[in-house]
């Protein structure tokens, strides 16, 4: 039975045959009782703000397939902004940021000075 609806008795409406069959099959598709699956469809309508004889639009495949080429092209902007932009920016800081070291010069900055010991001269020898 029909959740919260037990104790509401029948009505009837009239439909053609053909529209009643066809109601009849997407009531089965939707596992519902025709009350059910009547109270579903009112519901949807009157939430998403939508009138049966009013179209809907582009359908949702055609609005995925936008969005992706959307995407694909944002992405395509980001990867040539950081070939060209953001990749040689780095590059430079890093080079500017590098701790610079001097060559080695061929001559020492500080050389040791040999000390010459003085002979002193004898001036007397012992025989």
């Amino acid at each position: 039975m029909d959740n919260g609806y037990e104790k509401e008795q029948f009505t009837t409406i009239s439909f053609k045959e053909s529209v009643a069959k066809k109601f009849r099959i997407f009531s089965k598709k939707m596992g519902a009782s025709n009350s059910m699956t009547l109270l579903m469809m009112l519901d949807f309508f009157e939430v998403n703000n939508l009138s049966p004889k009013e179209s809907i639009g582009p359908t949702v495949h055609t609005l995925e397939n936008l969005i992706k080429k959307r995407v694909s092209a944002v992405i395509a902007i980001l990867r040539d902004m950081e070939k060209s932009q953001t990749k040689p920016t780095v590059a430079m800081m890093q080079s500017l940021f590098e701790e610079v070291t001097p060559a080695p010069k061929s001559k020492p900055l500080l050389v040791e000075k040999k000390r010459i010991k003085k002979v002193e001269k004898i001036r007397f020898r012992e025989k």
